[in-house]
């Protein structure tokens, strides 16, 4: 066995590894980019298993052009995953038309001479393309970590390497005189080589990315509460606490938010818990609507539901207070007719400098309870002074 067909054979088995184990990431996950990324080294397999082959062929034009439209599918197919998983819509027509130039090109390399430059150009450019491309869609993507960057990379260097193949072919003395030549040449075994090194480490860097991906939705799972879509209380309390630090570090101002559904009880008694879910589904609606995109919402009680503000202030704390409450008090839940109208009471509490995340909390559920006693379906506020004062009082 010559060492490019040992080689051979060991990408042979990486590919089908990795095939699988995307096959898992898809099937745990459910990453439709996974599924893409599985048929692309599936593709890969097969283009393995056809160049294998080729030695034992009398013929070998029909197999190499089967093998050549093979690895370009592989090649289309990860780029379609590269898109699914960066969220990006994929390029159809550049894909296509790539995929047409490209069966031309193979079609045109068949009974060209092997040694030819311009047919090994020919026949190794639209590999190039189509790695080309998906660097293409992944330096496209916003919000890009070392991992993507890693991978944009990666498949930079792997065109040029689909490029530079002519050059090395005709250095390390061609790529054999017929396709069943080829896994005895030097050619074949730095080509091998170096293709095992750019898919390996273009695999791995899908697999951390998915993996992370996964890990992702796993941790969002176990925070999320299913009723309203929230953060349930462990979700809601991480962050606030993640906030708390922030706002030691750099003093921008915080204001948390508590709020309860008003007699949520006789709700339940009176019209059944189906209304009672439909009433948290609505007001988690409601506050979502209210809410800016880093504003973080919970649900962390039955009833009870609580909102970050991070740099808002006070007042900015208040009015989003109000406008949340005005905002569901006029709502119409479905099937209950427009008599029924339901209300929710808000406590609002801006934090201090040092101030424990805990002793927020509660001054802002002390502000809540306020808001219930004081006639429900209203806003009150805690400032810190008042609660010194109160102390004070209750101590005297």
């Amino acid at each position: 066995m010559s060492g490019a067909a040992f080689i051979l054979g060991i990408n042979l088995l990486i590919a089908g590894l990795f095939c699988a184990t995307f096959v898992l990431i898809a099937t745990y996950g459910r990453h439709r980019s996974a599924w893409w990324i599985a048929g692309a080294y599936a593709c890969g397999v097969l283009y393995l298993g056809l160049e294998a082959v080729l030695p034992v062929l009398v013929d070998a034009r029909l197999m190499f052009f089967l093998g050549a439209t093979t690895f370009l599918a592989a090649l289309l197919l990860l780029n379609i995953g590269l898109a699914h998983h960066y969220r990006r819509e994929t390029p159809r027509t550049v894909l296509v038309g790539t995929l047409a130039v490209s069966m031309v090109a193979f079609t045109l390399t068949v009974d060209m001479p092997r040694d030819s430059m311009s047919r090994m150009f020919l026949y190794q450019t639209p590999y190039a393309a189509m790695q080309a491309i998906g660097a293409l869609i992944v330096f496209a993507a916003p919000r890009r970590r070392l991992p993507d960057n890693a991978l944009g990379a990666f498949m930079l260097l792997s065109a040029l390497h689909f490029l530079s193949k002519p050059l090395l072919a005709t250095l390390l003395g061609g790529p054999g005189a017929t396709s069943q030549d080829y896994l005895q040449t030097d050619y074949a075994m730095l080509s091998q080589a170096l293709g095992v090194v750019l898919s390996v480490a273009t695999a791995l860097l899908l697999l951390v990315m998915l993996i992370a991906s996964v890990l992702k939705d796993i941790t969002a799972k176990s925070e999320t509460d299913l009723l309203s879509g929230l953060l349930n209380r462990r979700g809601f309390e991480d962050r606030l606490a993640d906030i708390a630090r922030h706002r030691t570090a750099n003093g921008m101002p915080v204001t948390l938010i508590m709020c309860d559904l008003d007699h949520f009880k006789s709700v339940n008694d009176t019209f059944g818990h189906a209304v009672g879910d439909r009433l948290i589904a609505l007001f988690a609606t409601t506050l979502r609507e209210s809410a800016a995109r880093h504003h973080v919402l919970g649900r962390i009680g039955g009833e009870e539901f609580a909102i970050v503000l991070p740099g808002s202030n006070l007042a900015a704390g208040r009015l989003f207070a109000e406008n949340a409450r005005t905002a569901y008090a006029g709502a119409q839940v479905d099937g209950l007719g427009a008599l029924n109208s339901f209300t929710a009471s808000f406590g609002v509490a801006e934090m201090e400098a040092d101030e424990p995340p805990s002793v927020f909390a509660a001054r802002a559920d002390s502000a809540l309870y306020e808001a219930k006693r004081s006639g429900r379906d209203c806003v009150r506020v805690s400032r810190l002074q008042d609660v010194r004062e109160r102390t004070f009082a209750a101590s005297r």
